[in-house]
């Protein structure tokens, strides 16, 4: 499984909840989709960070990557204070830690 993390840096985590769902929504439509959640700082309110849960790798990128999801991600430009961050990490099992 794949964690892909979008961040951002926003004027206000209210004004970005539509654009967020929207990105959800077209996640859900990929294949791999395994699920999704938006987080906002209780440190900092204008940290926000979408996590989707993908199968795979291909996935995630497959995703990222599709003239949509850049879309949509152009639109918020102007509510954010900085780009996005995008990232992904493998869940590791704790029994591999061994």
């Amino acid at each position: 499984m794949i964690k892909g993390i979008i961040g951002y840096k926003v004027r206000s985590y209210k004004d970005v909840e539509p654009v967020l769902m929207k990105l959800r929504e077209h996640a859900m439509q990929y294949p791999g989709f395994v699920s999704a959640e938006n987080m906002v700082s209780e440190v900092d309110f204008s940290v926000v960070v979408m996590q989707i849960t993908w199968q795979t790798m291909e996935n995630w990128t497959t995703w990222l990557k599709s003239r949509i999801t850049q879309n949509l991600l152009r639109q918020e430009r102007h509510l954010l204070l900085e780009d996005p961050r995008a990232t992904a990490y493998r869940i590791m099992p704790t029994t591999e830690w061994r």
